[in-house]
């Protein structure tokens, strides 16, 4: 339960912190061109508010439903569906007033702050913790696959070396291209020396994805070396921090996961283990396993590299990487409309959002999650759909190019069928939310 309530608390914070900023570029750029705010509001206030207060033309307030927040500007048709005011005589301060250049700027306002967030934030990580991952190159033993991946061609010890031709340096990479996947991927291996290539096809991809089970498709192949000795017991039975396992109960252990499943059927007994220290020692040792299969020893882990940035040059590398990011971003919503990869089954809500917080609170993982969601604000309110940013710039785009303005009428409508439209999706994504926590 504890667990459940860090996740809410900080995506409920992250979600604040989002929607501030969003509609406080509309606020500050219709402040700029002399438009009068009416509202400012965190979260939807359908009926009544949290908290709300009036400071000169504008209400500031806090609403009790957690799907956004809005800005509700003189002389325009947005979520308020103020459509009365539309129909008296013009105003100076109104929105509709202005030249549409401006209205255009206030309508992008949002999704630039979003953008400009993630920069901020990626730039701040990289200058405060640097960037920490493991090469492709550092996997010296190649990688172990499941049993999905070796029915698809694909053996224990092989080394990936590019996708698409596109060479792999984060390990991480391996299963971002393979999950962000419109079409066959062609994997390039190096098995015994030789380079051979494996297809990996589209509905194979999908299959794994669908199951989750492309999730575990590879892991890096580790020796079972301890790098520390925790428990007692282990300390006990002469353990030491170095050793190599080499066989449990004369069992021959060629990577770190094959002693994990020998110890988990092992439970509550003693095992002889051979283990090789110094190099050249073989010893023999009877070693305790307790009710989890657990022998109290850490495994000696691959040393990630680090990338280390100074003030000046974490600002062009957050850059880069909110760039990145949209771009895989927008890939994936490109998945989502192509039926092949049947993507729309994976659309979740705020179930699905609220889950990829950590059960601990941790400072990188928030600010870096942040920095992810203020990516996908940014791109979901830019798409051209009616009652999004994104549609009322097309509407004045539209008016930039061929000098005529839609009607209210028009507006209105296209208002209420956008509307429409979100709140069919609101509906699925948290469908689907459900559904899952049922299965």
């Amino acid at each position: 339960m504890e667990a459940i309530l860090i996740k809410a608390l900080q995506f409920f914070a992250s979600l604040s912190l989002l929607v501030m900023i969003h509609e406080f570029g509309h606020y500050i750029t219709a402040r700029i061109f002399k438009i009068r705010v009416e509202k400012f509001y965190i979260f939807f206030n359908p009926w009544f508010s949290l908290y709300k207060r009036k400071v000169g033309d504008t209400e500031y307030g806090i609403g009790w439903l957690p799907l956004g927040g809005y800005v509700s500007l003189s002389g325009m048709i947005d979520e308020s569906m103020n459509t009365e005011q539309m129909k008296q005589e013009p105003q100076p301060w109104e929105f509709r007033t202005k030249p549409a250049w401006q209205r255009l700027i206030v309508m992008l306002a949002g999704i630039m702050m979003n953008v400009l967030l993630a920069m901020a934030i990626y730039s701040a990580m990289l200058y405060t913790w640097g960037e920490k991952y493991i090469h492709n190159d550092d996997i010296v033993n190649g990688y172990s696959f499941s049993d999905e991946g070796k029915k698809l061609g694909f053996e224990d010890g092989d080394k990936i070396v590019s996708i698409d031709g596109e060479n792999i340096e984060n390990i991480l990479e391996i299963n971002k291209m393979l999950i962000i996947a419109d079409d066959n991927r062609v994997v390039t291996i190096e098995r015994g020396g030789q380079q051979m290539d494996i297809t990996l096809k589209l509905e194979d991809l999908v299959a794994m994805r669908e199951d989750g089970s492309i999730m575990s498709f590879y892991q890096p192949i580790l020796h079972f070396v301890i790098d520390e000795v925790v428990s007692d017991s282990a300390k006990e039975s002469g353990l030491l921090a170095g050793d190599k396992v080499i066989t449990i109960d004369n069992t021959p252990i060629t990577d770190f996961a094959s002693g994990k499943e020998l110890l988990a059927n092992a439970k509550d007994r003693n095992v002889e283990m051979g283990v090789v220290r110094n190099a050249c020692d073989t010893l023999s040792l009877l070693v305790p396993v307790n009710a989890e299969g657990h022998i109290g020893v850490t495994n000696k882990m691959i040393s990630p590299r680090i990338i280390e940035y100074g003030f000046f040059e974490s600002i062009p590398a957050g850059i880069r990487r909110t760039g990145s990011e949209i771009a895989s971003y927008w890939d994936q919503l490109k998945m989502i409309v192509n039926p092949k990869t049947k993507s729309y089954k994976e659309v979740g809500g705020f179930i699905a959002i609220g889950s990829i917080f950590p059960d601990e609170w941790n400072w990188q993982s928030f600010w870096a999650l942040t920095a992810l969601l203020s990516v996908v604000l940014a791109i979901m309110n830019i798409l051209p759909i009616p009652g999004l940013d994104g549609g009322h710039a097309l509407f004045t785009l539209w008016e930039l190019i061929t000098r005529r303005k839609p009607s209210d009428k028009f507006l209105e409508i296209m208002q209420y069928i956008g509307l429409g439209l979100l709140l069919i999706l609101l509906v699925y994504a948290n469908g689907n939310d459900i559904i899952k926590l049922f299965k």
